[in-house]
């Protein structure tokens, strides 16, 4: 059996037509309905909601628009200081501690979106199969999402931290030395990717079970009917079927990873010598550290012009998975 010819069964499936034949052909599309006018009662729902609308609009403009102005002022934190311009975002994007920032966080935010995601869309996998104490399996699951940061990190600095500790202790017996996890650059950025996926992994798993939940099994069936195997029919029919939440997974997850500041100020700090150093770290000690409140704040705005791009394109993928 072929995966084309896999595919067309899928499709003839979703659109309500039967393996063996034809089935109904739909309809033509409608002729957009012409606009309807405002009423009285659609003006007074609009007068109400208004001095909500204009409160919300007002909490998140002003500190937008303060935040700009600090960008392209060399002040501190007490004062706004002489205009700047861009010079703030030259200065940023000249420094190598900006860049080593960058390259952590694009590996941080990759092993987090695509490490949780694998691990929460297997996981969301076997729960839909009969494993015995499944409801007590789901449970435990969600805790490393239920439990907060701050307790989670306190637990892993107790495993990881000190050559007392629990993994230390384990390597050295299996003959690895001594292994300082979190004093070596390359194991501290290893031990922070592995703690995101960690604390993350039970996110994505209810967004995958949710996805998967609404899958029609019919879809199954006819892929089964045309000879379609297990991995036939995860690759050409799960996959392409749960494609939007995937996409819409992505968004929230790189968004999560990108502006993720507890879990490595309070795992490692930016450290050792900088290499856990993420751009949302950076940003936070140029202003409250270094005192340099212009810089900081352009970081803060690089990241949020990264985040705006990589969002759009994923959102194109969304629109594109709702045409076909």
């Amino acid at each position: 059996m072929t995966s084309t010819s896999i595919a067309e069964s899928v499709k003839r499936a979703r659109r309500g037509i039967g393996p063996a034949g034809a089935g109904r052909k739909p309809g033509p599309v409608p002729v957009g309905r012409a606009r309807k006018r405002f009423t009285p009662r659609t003006w007074t729902l609009i007068a109400f909601a208004a001095p909500s609308l204009i409160l919300l609009l007002l909490l998140n403009v002003y500190p937008l628009a303060y935040a700009l102005i600090q960008a392209l002022h060399d002040g501190t934190l007490l004062e706004t200081g002489p205009f700047v311009g861009l010079k703030n975002f030259g200065d940023v994007l000249a420094q190598p501690s900006f860049w080593s920032a960058t390259s952590f966080t694009v590996v941080f935010t990759v092993v987090g979106v695509f490490g949780s995601w694998l691990v929460g869309l297997a996981l969301s996998l076997l729960l839909r199969t009969h494993i015995p104490a499944g409801g007590l399996f789901k449970v435990l699951l969600l805790l490393p999402w239920i439990v907060p940061t701050v307790v989670s990190a306190t637990s892993w600095n107790w495993l990881v931290a000190t050559p007392q500790s629990p993994l230390p202790v384990i390597a050295e017996h299996l003959g690895f030395g001594n292994v300082l996890f979190l004093a070596d650059p390359m194991l501290a950025q290893v031990v922070v990717c592995l703690f995101k996926v960690w604390i993350s992994f039970p996110f994505m798993m209810m967004m995958m079970s949710s996805a998967l939940a609404s899958v029609d099994t019919n879809v199954y069936e006819a892929a089964k009917v045309d000879g379609a195997t297990g991995w036939q029919s995860f690759r050409l029919v799960t996959l392409p079927l749960i494609a939007r939440s995937t996409f819409v997974s992505w968004i929230l997850m790189t968004i999560f990873c990108v502006n993720d500041f507890p879990t490595i100020f309070l795992l490692t700090g930016g450290g050792p010598a900088h290499a856990t150093t993420s751009l949302v770290l950076l940003a936070y000690l140029t202003v409250f550290q270094n005192f340099q409140t212009g810089p900081g704040v352009a970081i803060a705005f690089l990241m949020t012009f990264v985040l705006v791009v990589i969002s759009v394109v994923l959102y194109r993928q969304i629109r594109k998975v709702n045409v076909e």
